[in-house]
């Protein structure tokens, strides 16, 4: 057997080991339950930071009040070509396409009918005079004659008579002459206006002008272009009552709206336009006013006929507020926004839109310079627990390539 330790450890003192380990345990958990209650928790427990919302800041201003109204392109002068002349074409002088001048020769019909027609009223019209002088020299022998009695006063007035019948063949014969004259001249087809010239409707050979006008080619002036569009009667019949109640101001120009054209593709029209009119009547299938503008195209980037959309700058409204629209909440009972307070809290404010344009809308009541109206980070609020406001941006710049690395 093994010999015994010479101090052996009492079986009493063994047992009561397990016992102080747990008191001890037991007295540092009430140490720590202490040191929590006083506010001495360790530093990984303390609060969270208020979540940040992107705000932006209310600016009131003056605004303008744009509106989009789909519209058609029409050229501002439109001219039907068509034969005066009966005859054959025997040459067109132009290139389809165009641009031409006013006056300009287009075709050339068979002059050979007119040049002799004008040939015959010539010499008609030296018959006339010929006629003329022979019967003005015979009055004015007989004048002396009738005063000395050598002849009777029928015979002078015979003569008197037969020199105003002459003069009148010799201003009937004149016209004769201008009128051929004028018809050779529809033997040469010119440009009435000018402008962008379509294709040809006849070609070398054909008869034309046989009995009716007949349509040689279209000349269109698109430079400056009209563009025709429609509104309902219902909003401008409101915006009318808001300018004569002083709720809005006209817009800036003498003609008093400022128009802009978006073509399809949602380009917009380099150059601004001009309202013409608006129409005295309302379409009653619709109930649409149709309205006009006047666009340049110096440039032929608009042609006639094309579908467009149309702002229209109408009015302009005082302490007027620029939102973008996702800051907005609209729903049945109204529109409304998130408003940061000072302290941080957010709240909720009713507002009065009006319309939108360029992704924002135009805010015309509800809302006081200086206020910050959350845009972003919606998704971040919580009940009764404030919010750190920081700026928002609507574009922000793009990562650098490095970072992105």
């Amino acid at each position: 057997m093994p010999a015994l330790s010479a101090n052996p450890r009492p079986l009493s003192v063994l047992a009561a080991a397990p016992r102080t380990a747990a008191l001890l345990a037991a007295l540092l958990l009430a140490a720590c339950g202490q040191d929590a209650a006083k506010g001495n928790a360790p530093a990984g427990a303390a609060a969270m930071p208020p979540p940040e919302v992107a705000v932006v800041k209310v600016a009131p201003g003056e605004v303008g009040l744009v509106t989009e109204l789909p519209g058609r392109l029409e050229a501002s002068r439109v001219a039907q070509v068509r034969a005066r002349a009966a005859g054959i074409v025997q040459k067109r002088l132009f290139r389809e396409g165009s641009d031409v001048r006013a006056g300009q020769p287009l075709y050339r019909i068979d002059p050979a009918p007119y040049a002799a027609a004008s040939a015959s009223a010539q010499a008609a019209l030296m018959r006339s005079q010929a006629n003329l002088g022979q019967a003005t020299a015979l009055a004015e022998r007989y004048k002396p004659l009738v005063e000395a009695n050598a002849i009777s006063k029928q015979e002078y007035a015979n003569a008197v008579a037969a020199q105003k019948a002459a003069e009148a063949e010799v201003a009937a014969a004149r016209a004769a002459v201008q009128t051929a004259q004028i018809n050779l001249g529809y033997a040469s087809v010119v440009a009435p206006i000018g402008g962008r010239i379509g294709r040809a409707l006849v070609t070398e050979g054909a008869l034309v002008g046989q009995g009716e006008a007949t349509p040689l080619a279209v000349i269109q002036q698109i430079h400056p272009m009209y563009v025709n569009f429609t509104q309902p009667a219902a909003d401008v019949l409101r915006l009318r009552q808001a300018l004569a109640q002083g709720r809005l101001k006209r817009a800036a120009g003498a003609e008093g709206a400022l128009v802009r054209v978006v073509l399809e593709d949602g380009s917009e029209h380099p150059q601004p336009g001009k309202l013409l009119f608006s129409d005295l009547s309302v379409d009653p299938t619709s109930g649409q006013i149709t309205l006009r503008a006047e666009v340049p195209n110096a440039n032929g980037s608009l042609l006639p006929g094309l579908y467009v959309r149309v702002r229209l700058e109408q009015a302009r409204a005082g302490d007027a507020v620029l939102l973008p629209q996702q800051a907005v909440t609209r729903t049945a009972q109204g529109d409304s926004v998130m408003v940061v307070g000072a302290d941080g809290q957010v709240s909720t404010r009713k507002i009065r839109v009006g319309s939108a344009q360029a992704g924002q809308w135009v805010v015309l009541d509800g809302l006081k310079a200086g206020e910050q109206v959350i845009v972003e980070g919606f998704q971040k609020l919580r009940p009764g627990a404030p919010v750190k406001p920081v700026p928002w941006n609507a574009a922000p710049a793009a990562a650098p390539a490095s970072a992105a690395k």
